[in-house]
């Protein structure tokens, strides 16, 4: 049973990690998990042999850090992660407005409380959730939200002067105190906010409207920021920077496999409609992010976050629910319906001035495009399909309807030399559904290389490679 008052807790186990300051507590808590082989942030994947060891570093290091990276690379993820190697729960002085150590008080309120209580001063304890307290960067964000105000009505009714410490009223980072205190975009900080802020970090004070005010909180102080801000040019005040110990650098995920993997985690796909999203149509969602962001009329500043791929793989299953529910059939994701799901690519483009001329659709549109060739090519390596594009130059067409689906789309399939035997090297089962979904990934594909067309009057045709807008001329593989 947890003790209720600081008699019954000095004499408890609890006592031993009494006066354990956070850092501390953070680190020992991560040495036993180290020691366990146990994983240090589960769930957070492709991080295990870049970001991880470095914010493994920090933490051993007692550092206050910050994590540089582009929108979505899982920053905020991170930090939150941290309440993980909190205690599971803290004592602390019950009644009292900030969360402060019985066997250690650092508030004036906390001490006053002990001084005249002694044994009988009343212990609650904080589980670990309620000690992580968040705060995004806004320019309107004022002293008096992180670190508080003075309060003349609390003055008055202590019968105090407006200097008195109790006299204020406390913002986001004073009940903090034995936890950890997130800024999320830290350079949108007002430069006198961030001075409040190092000089809490550092000497444990603060001037609020000319008085000052003594604060030895006991918190670890963690930030993320975007890199382009956080620079000399930037909006970070230098003082600032030379006082958080480690600067840890994130990023997108390394190779189309740990996209997936991370993709696959977020992304909700449990659908009672039973939709299924064949790993080579995952694989085209995933690679348009990487095509995203090697594109030259892309914001490189901005970057391309994973939500990307995450809300398209999510719309590119609700279009083939939606044409399972419509025409009859399995729900199973298509090449095809990547061009569908655009709107979840559009939105999460900044596009830079050649880019804004051509349209955020269009874009999108070539982005997508651009994946499906790319993996087609990885699947199918040198796989033959001369004779698919064979058959289309000889002025011949294939029309799919959009709602065909197994033995339908097959029947009309079996007309195109070589188009089955292609078809058949990519599916990931010999079932009319699958083949027909991977018949619909090969034409895709192959227009996307521009070695066939696709013509609204005809269905799939013969490449023009004197048509508008052409980059690649029509040419077999090999």
């Amino acid at each position: 049973m947890r003790p209720a008052d600081l008699g019954a807790l000095r004499s408890s186990p609890w006592a031993a990690r009494g006066g354990l300051r956070v850092a501390d507590e953070l680190r020992s808590n991560l040495i036993e998990r180290l020691r366990s082989g146990a994983p240090v942030f589960p769930g957070l994947l492709g991080y295990d042999d870049t970001v991880v060891p470095q914010v493994v570093n920090a933490i051993l290091s007692r550092h206050h850090f910050i994590l540089l990276g582009l929108r979505g690379q899982a920053k905020t993820r991170l930090l939150r992660s941290l309440t993980d190697l909190l205690d599971a729960e803290v004592p602390v002085i019950a009644g009292v407005e900030l969360p402060d150590d019985p066997l250690a008080p650092v508030t004036v309120e906390g001490r006053a409380v002990v001084a005249e209580a002694g044994d009988a001063t009343p212990v609650a304890w904080l589980p670990r959730a309620a000690r992580y307290v968040e705060k995004l960067a806004t320019p309107d964000v004022t002293v008096a939200d992180l670190i508080g105000d003075i309060d003349p009505i609390k003055a008055a009714r202590l019968g105090t002067q407006l200097g008195d410490p109790r006299a204020v009223h406390y913002g986001l980072l004073p009940r903090a105190n034995r936890g950890i205190f997130a800024v999320n975009e830290l350079p949108d900080l007002a430069s006198k906010v961030q001075v409040a802020l190092f000089n809490v970090m550092q000497e444990g004070d603060v001037q609020i409207k000319g008085y000052p005010l003594r604060l030895p909180l006991d918190v670890v102080l963690v930030f993320s920021a975007n890199p382009e801000d956080y620079t000399a040019r930037g909006k970070i005040i230098t003082p600032l920077k030379d006082r958080i110990g480690s600067e840890i650098r994130t990023h997108y995920p390394r190779t189309v496999e740990e996209g997936m993997a991370v993709t696959a985690q977020e992304a909700w796909l449990a659908r009672d409609t039973g939709v299924r999203v064949p790993a080579f149509v995952a694989e085209a969602v995933e690679e348009t992010a990487f095509q995203a962001r090697d594109d030259a009329r892309v914001d490189k500043h901005a970057g391309v976050s994973q939500r990307l791929p995450i809300t398209l793989l999510e719309a590119v299953a609700s279009n083939a629910e939606r044409r399972a529910l419509l025409g009859g059939g399995p729900a199973i994701a298509r090449a095809s319906d990547l061009y569908s799901a655009l709107a979840a690519v559009t939105g999460k483009l900044e596009l830079e001035y050649e880019g804004e001329l051509k349209g955020g659709e269009a874009v999108a549109r070539e982005v997508v495009r651009r994946a499906l060739g790319q993996v087609l090519t990885r699947r199918l390596g040198a796989a033959p399909v001369d004779e698919v594009v064979g058959w289309f130059e000889e002025d011949r067409s294939l029309r799919l309807p959009e709602a065909a689906h197994g033995e339908e789309l097959l029947a009309l399939a079996e007309d195109v030399p070589g188009l089955l035997a292609s078809a058949r090297a990519l599916a990931e089962g010999e079932g009319p559904d699958d083949l027909a979904v991977a018949v619909d990934f090969v034409l895709e594909g192959l227009v996307a290389r521009r070695a066939i067309a696709r013509s609204e009057e005809r269905g799939y045709v013969a490449a023009d490679p004197d048509a508008v807008g052409s980059t690649t001329p029509r040419r077999r593989w090999n």
